[in-house]
């Protein structure tokens, strides 16, 4: 772990005391804290009015039952969530994450840096995020439709396109977010477009919005490669996870001559030593919704292709360039770093929310791999939700080459922001420190605005 400063100790030690048990939370806070020693020291305004204090709280936490009968006509209980971090950049928005592991703090943990990615985009909308720990891993379209129904009918009290905006996560894609609209839609007996995105295109989702974390990542990525005259072509490249965020950034970095040479979901890892076939994984992820270790069966083993399976080794012992963690939370760890740092890697972009414990960031830093945080290199996903809401209220629909350029630019913005703020407060070089304090100051100053609210 690093240093808090001393002005900022008993605020993280408040956050404890409030939020017991809740690991991944601690984490995030703590991260954020460690980059505001240099910022208070030069705007002691911030410690003003428990600003910092503020932040660190969710203005509202809803929890709730959510039950639903299954295709044997057994009645299920699930827990849904949804916290409402922080307005005071706009309405809440972040995406719904179905997965047994979803909890409180895990919730509140993501919400927390929605926040900030969120402030990053510049653009006018605030953080949180929401889910349940229902799984739909197996399920069939009856069930999830019926549980994405009793979900929604208690979440839809709370949203509205001007208040709360959800969007999708791990679990949660364009089949659950149809559904989701369908019963919003049947509740309010109003077509308010607006109030969730990832919707299907036929209507009002955006183009571009399956491909804009990955894309985001890749733009974003390639930009800290650019700072030191270094671009993706020719390096070898490994990718965590496999769906749309690890898909669409395989697709990215190959346009620009890069070699994915893995990928990874919860059975294992498959490794293709000449350039993972991504239409062979897309048909895998997309079409079959099944596992990645079918790859080596569809492609044939041997010529550097294999499959390792979950325990039995990390996908981060395949040597690469460029490492882009693109999974869930906490996957790479310190080990992982310094096998990845051995073997010479130079730029990790985070696809995931905090997909590197801090330990691992500390090496990859120490050793001076760039590195992009998952505030701000991730950031392409809810960027490009935004531009959806957009569309959504202008009753408009852009092109994809519109979307992606108008992403492009967002990305852009973003890594230069990152970079400049961190030369500005002494640390040329640090993302993390950059992307904490560019969307802490964006958010705080709003914040004192509005006054103690």
């Amino acid at each position: 772990m690093g240093q808090i400063d001393d002005k900022l100790e008993g605020i993280f030690d408040e956050v404890i005391r409030r939020n017991t048990g809740e690991a991944e939370f601690h984490q995030a806070v703590r991260e954020v804290l460690e980059s505001l020693g240099r910022v208070v020291a030069k705007h002691p305004e911030y410690l003003d009015k428990a600003l910092i204090e503020r932040i660190c709280e969710p203005e509202r936490q809803i929890i709730f039952r959510v039950p639903w009968t299954d295709d044997n006509n057994q009645v299920n209980i699930n827990r849904g969530f949804r916290v409402q971090f922080n307005s005071a950049m706009g309405p809440y928005k972040g995406g719904l994450r179905f997965h047994p592991s979803v909890n409180v703090g895990i919730i509140k943990f993501l919400g927390f840096e929605q926040t900030f990615k969120n402030a990053l985009t510049g653009l006018p909308i605030g953080g949180g995020k929401g889910g349940s720990d229902f799984d739909p891993k197996g399920r069939s379209d009856a069930e999830v439709m019926r549980f994405c129904q009793s979900f929604m009918t208690e979440l839809y009290r709370h949203l509205g396109e001007y208040t709360d905006v959800p969007a999708g996560d791990i679990g949660v894609g364009a089949r659950e977010i149809g559904y989701m609209f369908g019963q919003y839609k049947r509740l309010t007996n109003r077509y308010e477009a607006g109030v969730l995105t990832g919707k299907g295109l036929f209507y009002g989702g955006s183009l571009a919005r399956k491909e804009a974390t990955g894309y985001g990542n890749t733009y974003f990525t390639r930009a800290m490669l650019q700072t030191g005259s270094e671009d993706f072509d020719g390096k070898t490249v490994v990718v965590s996870g496999s769906g749309n965020v690890a898909i669409y950034s395989i697709e990215k970095v190959q346009s620009y001559g890069g070699k994915v040479v893995a990928c990874s979901d919860s059975s294992g890892y498959v490794v293709d030593e000449s350039g993972l076939d991504l239409d062979l994984i897309k048909e895998i992820k997309e079409v079959r919704r099944g596992r990645v270790s079918e790859y080596l069966r569809l492609k044939g083993d041997g010529n550097g292709v294999y499959f390792v399976k979950a325990g039995e080794g990390s996908i981060w012992d395949v040597p690469c360039q460029v490492a882009m963690p693109s999974a869930t939370q906490n996957e790479l760890t310190g080990k992982d770093a310094k096998t990845l740092i051995r073997n010479g890697v130079q730029a990790v972009g985070e696809g995931a929310n905090m997909p590197s414990t801090p330990e691992a960031i500390r090496a990859f830093q120490q050793a001076g791999v760039k590195f992009g945080p998952g505030k701000a290199a991730n950031a392409g996903g809810v960027a490009t939700s935004a531009l959806e809401m957009q569309q959504n209220a202008s009753r408009d629909r852009w092109t994809f080459e519109k979307t992606e350029a108008k992403l492009a630019e967002i990305m852009r913005d973003i890594h230069d922001s990152c970079h400049e703020t961190a030369e500005e407060y002494g640390v040329p070089g640090d993302y993390v420190t950059g992307a904490n304090i560019a969307g802490f100051i964006r958010v705080a100053e709003p914040m004192r605005a509005f006054g103690v609210i």
